[in-house]
């Protein structure tokens, strides 16, 4: 039995959970929060990250090393990525710009977006600067038509359906402008699309169900 490790509210876990569920890979799931420093945790995932993953051969760690150990382990299930060798590599060129290149430069601005906090001025012009830049590299390779890389549904779709609209939301709370929208990837009816799939519904549910618990919990602190 696989085990997958982290939490409902993390992006990068619902990539590997929608990974899973689309392959139809029986899984359990194990609450783990994010940057633990719990000796058991670090020898799973040594900077304390989630997701991973259990195995019966060890642990892994990383988003994308999980998806495509998942898609190397059992090749009997539905395929998340084409099996000619140019069309696979162009599926993971996708993922490394949603996940490099958009996320991980918008995710700068999320302690002030989502968590209440704050993030310095030289962040805000620094993300404002390099992420439209890239947002017009990725227009160039996304083909939403209508799945991102085409007419079947990829790994880069469990990258980006959880991905994007984080991006987009940021962005709007911080510069009051979805930049995604204003270079012209207008991810809405995308993911509105890949949220109809059951998949994704569960995904969502899990999450929506993990933040109001947080929130519930969050409240009873204070009082």
């Amino acid at each position: 039995m696989l085990t997958l490790c982290g939490i409902p509210l993390s992006n990068y876990y619902n990539k590997a959970k929608l990974a899973l569920l689309e392959k139809g890979i029986p899984f359990a799931e194990e609450y783990v929060k994010t940057h633990s420093h719990d000796e058991a945790v670090l020898s799973c995932s040594p900077l304390g990250k989630v997701p991973f993953l259990k195995t019966p051969q060890g642990a892994l760690c990383e988003s994308q090393v999980i998806v495509d150990y998942l898609e190397a382990a059992y090749p009997d299930t539905p395929r998340l990525i084409p099996a000619d060798p140019f069309l696979a590599a162009k599926v993971r060129e996708l993922i490394v710009y949603v996940d490099l290149h958009l996320e991980l430069v918008a995710r700068e601005l999320y302690a002030e977006a989502f968590f209440g906090g704050q993030v310095s001025d030289g962040t805000k012009q620094r993300v404002a600067r390099v992420l439209p830049a890239n947002i017009q590299a990725f227009k160039r390779l996304a083909k939403f038509g209508p799945y991102l890389s085409g007419d079947s549904f990829t790994m880069a779709d469990c990258a980006a359906w959880v991905s994007l609209p984080l991006v987009g939301m940021a962005t709007k709370a911080i510069y009051g402008e979805d930049l995604l929208v204003a270079g012209g990837v207008d991810w809405k009816p995308y993911a509105k699309l890949i949220g109809e799939r059951p998949h994704a519904q569960k995904v969502a549910a899990d999450r929506k169900a993990d933040q109001e618990r947080s929130l519930a919990a969050n409240r009873a602190k204070a009082s």
